[in-house]
């Protein structure tokens, strides 16, 4: 049966340094307890479904202005590098799909915008960035999900293999970003263009990232389902259901 959330006790507590998280204690009709735990505030939930949104529309619509120069460089021999059928692309034309593009990309910077100065006012930073001392994490992670060996045990809310994959994908945003900018306004922007190598690696890069962020959300589906409705919720609600765990318990912080 469903805890009531009239029967509640909030408090909040520290994982590690920067890892704030509130716990609630749920009790149900018979006296049963569960405990919720906040996995997700509600600027991360908000960008989360606001990139989920404006990801594959960014993706079709790239692909279609891809398709009016489907190369890099100068064509030379005048062939296409890459044909990209005409049903994985949206806009059916060029500038419809810069509309469709453009119109989505903001949405994309905006949740961008949210998710990273929530992360740097709030100091949550900390458990998502993959650090030099996660390193020795990685292995027992994989071996637990390639092979079925015992789940290690980590502090925080997410485990080295997880803040790995963040940390990368936060960087192909970031460069999709960038790249996006100076494919926008080259003259505006020409010293962005030059960082790149100019305006054909500009394209390249953007491509990459692209290729990059696409190429996440296969293993992210995986490991939602793997993780189960509970996880999936949490994107939802904000909170994962638990039992009511004892003081000991390294993550309840006491």
């Amino acid at each position: 049966r469903s805890p009531s959330p009239t029967n509640a006790r909030s408090r909040v507590w520290c994982a590690r340094r920067g890892e704030f998280r509130r716990a609630l204690t749920l009790v149900d009709r018979e006296g049963g307890e569960r405990r919720a735990i906040q996995e997700h505030p509600a600027p991360v939930r908000l960008a989360h479904w606001a990139i989920a949104i404006a990801l594959p529309i960014l993706a079709l619509s790239g692909l279609q202005i891809f398709r009016a120069f489907p190369s890099f460089g100068g064509k030379i021999p005048q062939r296409n590098l890459l044909e990209v059928p005409l049903a994985l692309t949206l806009g059916g034309w060029l500038g419809g799909a810069i509309q469709w593009h453009f119109t989505f990309f903001w949405l994309f910077l905006g949740a961008g915008a949210l998710y990273i100065v929530y992360q740097l006012a709030s100091g949550n930073w900390r458990q998502i960035l993959f650090a030099r001392r996660d390193l020795a994490g990685l292995r027992p992670m994989i071996r637990h999900y390639l092979l079925g060996a015992e789940k290690p045990a980590y502090p925080g809310a997410y485990n080295p293999l997880q803040k790995l994959a963040y940390t990368v994908v936060l960087a192909m945003g970031a460069l999709a970003t960038l790249s996006g900018l100076a494919l926008w306004r080259p003259a505006q922007l020409s010293l962005l263009v030059t960082l790149f190598g100019g305006f054909q690696g500009v394209r390249i890069a953007h491509f990459l990232a692209m290729c990059g962020l696409l190429a996440f959300i296969p293993g992210h589906l995986l490991m939602v389902v793997l993780a189960g409705w509970n996880n999936f919720r949490s994107m939802g609600t904000g909170f994962k259901l638990d039992p009511v765990a004892s003081s000991t318990d390294h993550r309840d912080g006491i």
